[in-house]
């Protein structure tokens, strides 16, 4: 699903579960304030109905290799709907009431018009490496209290909240508009375009798949990457970390749609080996986890690292940390260029002075 979902509209959420047993799993929705803290209000005040539903949606795989159960949830249902904006965590949960896993969503109004500018950095050190967003709210002849201190807004860089920057307020007013022009507070690295891997044809090699091999299931071999730091800037478009389902002889690619192994290798002989590198993008909500993360192999001299993926089209990154799980941007793998082109989004935060939730206007 999108994260970001207007206020009264239907949205769903769907996984797999690799067992394939038609297993339990339930839901629960939970309001946080901006800055992902619980907020302060009863779940009867942002929530009509009850949740902790258990999720009936469900469908095995058809004809694939992988066998699965694929679920599906929709929102709002019988049981409950959401009445305010703001931040929500589903969650989905087991049979045992354990979190599976859990995704954000902005529920919005579209109470005040939000403009975004991508400008170069200004200061020389940033010059090349980073990419600076401004932004202009026009609230219009709306009544709010104290727009400069009760409204902030939060920014997304494709969609990856590890690098969000929150809780920034206007720098100044010019009559119903709030104007953010920082120069330093809402900077972004730039990074480079994204790879891509395209297996619609799950048993075709093509641009982005070297070599596919058979057995209990597909084993796809990517091209060996190697770092872009280096090199100038190469435009080619990408989908800004996203993903497609798709599986080019099927109809219903939820449940067509069949897994593989997909081996990433990046040639790096000058990555340090007390780092770590992850292979991230929206397919894996950006995950610093063991499951995703290099190894090196000290006879190839190369990191390496098989994911099992879902086919169709995927855009991913690597994304380095140090031991302690802090990303370093500024040692970026395919380096940091100003040109490179992002997708943004800014969320407009409001709380009234005696508000107990933060509303989402835009």
């Amino acid at each position: 699903t999108e994260s970001f979902v207007k206020l009264g509209d239907s949205f769903s959420i769907e996984f797999d579960d690799l067992y394939g047993d038609e297993a339990d799993y339930y839901y629960t929705i939970t309001m946080y304030n901006k800055d992902w803290t619980p907020v302060n209000i009863a779940k009867n005040e942002y929530l009509q109905g009850v949740d902790n539903q258990r999720i009936m949606n469900y469908t095995n795989s058809y004809n694939t290799l992988q066998q699965f159960s694929h679920y599906k949830q929709e929102f709002p249902n019988k049981f409950n709907s959401i009445k305010k904006s703001g931040n929500y965590l589903i969650t989905i949960l087991n049979d045992d009431y354990e979190a599976v896993f859990s995704k954000k969503i902005i529920i919005y109004e579209e109470q005040i018009n939000a403009g975004i500018n991508i400008r170069r950095a200004r200061d020389n050190n940033s010059l090349n490496t980073k990419q600076n967003v401004e932004v202009v709210l026009n609230y219009g002849e709306k009544v709010l209290q104290n727009p400069e201190r009760n409204i902030s807004i939060s920014i997304l860089q494709n969609n990856n909240w590890q690098t969000e920057i929150n809780n920034i307020k206007a720098q100044y007013m010019l009559g119903s508009e709030l104007i953010f022009r920082y120069n330093e507070e809402t900077q972004f690295w730039a990074g480079n375009e994204y790879y891509f891997i395209d297996n619609k044809n799950i048993r075709a090699s093509n641009n982005s798949i070297a070599r596919v091999t058979g057995g209990q299931l597909y084993n796809g071999f990517l091209y060996t990457n190697y770092p872009r730091r280096r090199n100038p800037y190469t435009y080619f478009p990408d989908l800004n970390g996203k993903y497609y389902i798709q599986n080019i002889g099927s109809n219903n690619p939820s449940t067509e749609a069949d897994y593989s192994w997909v081996y990433f290798t990046l040639d790096c002989s000058d990555c340090p080996l007390d780092q770590n590198i992850y292979v991230n993008g929206m397919f894996n909500n950006y995950a610093l986890i063991d499951e995703y993360k290099l190894e090196y192999n000290t006879e190839s001299g190369l990191f390496e690292k098989p994911i099992l993926l879902k086919q169709g089209i995927t855009s991913y990154q690597y994304t380095v940390t140090d031991k302690n799980l802090n990303l370093l941007p500024d040692q970026a793998i395919d380096g940091n260029f100003y040109v490179t082109e992002n997708s943004y989004t800014t969320i407009v935060y409001y709380r009234g002075n005696n508000d107990r939730y933060d509303r989402v206007m835009g």
